[in-house]
This record gives structure tokens, C-alpha cells and sequence, in this order.
């Protein structure tokens, strides 16, 4: 009978150290935000292969230092694949607020980055731009930089799309009696 208790427990324990020593290779980062008391928490999946998967970015308010992650305020789940490098802060956009930047390794035999860049505002997170395939000893700050410079460009170069109501367009047209509804578009410089 001790044998058995005994061949039970030794199992239970070898489970128990197995799926610990798998957790404890998992990314898990938490990083203070550079201009403010919130916390930002940056981890692959649980129970996820290392190599494909998911990862979480997610923001604490960090208002009470002895419990910084008690007040959840944003997160997003994405797709990665590939192992979490490492996490950053960066102003990529030259606003002054440094953005939330996640670099992800490849397991093949390229190693090759990708990273992604998150902004951070009025209690909002947001993914901003992603870059792939990088060589495995690139920097992915420029990178993402371009990524923000170019979408900046399309945004401001594309014609915006502007919803009247049918009395501001009968105006707009000289007929302030007849009922006009529809869209204008207005090219923004």
C-alpha cells in the first residue's frame, strides 16, 4: 500500500514540476510606464507552446504601489509566433509619450523579429503598427518608426469622408428649402 501511495505521489509531483518549469519559461514582464504610475504587463499565453501562440499587453492603473496591479484598465490579446524577445518603451512618433513595443523572435532556423508598437492613451490601448521578417540582428526601432511615418502619410494624403445632414447640404447648395441628404468628400492637406 505505501508503494502505491507512494508511485501516486512521486507522479503528482513530476507533473507539478514539469508544468512549473514549463511556466516559468513563458514571458512575463512588467514594466512602469515612463511618464505616469501605470504598470504594463506583457505576457505569453498560458499553457501555449512556446513558439506559436498568443501574447497579452495589458495596462494597470498602478495608482497604489503595494498592489500596482489591482486596477486593470486596458489589454489585447494578439497572435504571435515566435517567442516574446523582450518588451520596451519608445517614442516612435515624436509626441512626446512613449509607445509600448513588443519584439517577438522566430523559433525557425531564420530568427527572424517582428515587433509590434502600441499606444497608450486616455485609459485606451491601441495597436499602431506592426513590422515582420526582420533579420535577426535588426534593430526594429527604425523600422517601426517608418511604419508610423508612412501611415501617417496615407492618413493625412487620404480624402476624409464627411456626413451632412440633409439641411446643412441643401444650404451648402444654395437650396435652404429643399431636403438633401449624402455624403462630400473634402481633401485634407
Amino acid at each position: 500500500m505505501n508503494k502505491v501511495i507512494s508511485a501516486v505521489i512521486s507522479v503528482l509531483l513530476a507533473q507539478t514540476i514539469a508544468l512549473a518549469a514549463e511556466q516559468t519559461n513563458r514571458f512575463v514582464e512588467k514594466m512602469k510606464f515612463p511618464a505616469g504610475p501605470e504598470v504594463v504587463v506583457v505576457a505569453e499565453g498560458e499553457f501555449e507552446p512556446r513558439s506559436i501562440g498568443s501574447y497579452s499587453v495589458r495596462v494597470y492603473s498602478g495608482a497604489n504601489p503595494e498592489y500596482p496591479l489591482d486596477d486593470y484598465i486596458a489589454g489585447i490579446v494578439l497572435p504571435r509566433d515566435g517567442v516574446i524577445a523582450r518588451m520596451q518603451f519608445q517614442d516612435l512618433d515624436g509626441d512626446g509619450i512613449a509607445e509600448i513595443i513588443v519584439i517577438i523572435r522566430s523559433t525557425g532556423s531564420g530568427g527572424y523579429l517582428s515587433a509590434d508598437a502600441f499606444s497608450y492613451g486616455n485609459k485606451s490601448l491601441k495597436l499602431l503598427v506592426s513590422v515582420l521578417r526582420l533579420a535577426k540582428d535588426a534593430d526594429p526601432i527604425p523600422a517601426l518608426t517608418e511604419e508610423i511615418r508612412k501611415k501617417s502619410r496615407e492618413s493625412s494624403a487620404r480624402p476624409r469622408v464627411l456626413r451632412f445632414s440633409g439641411r446643412v447640404l441643401a444650404r451648402l447648395a444654395g437650396c435652404a428649402n429643399e431636403p438633401v441628404s449624402g455624403y462630400a468628400a473634402a481633401q485634407t492637406h
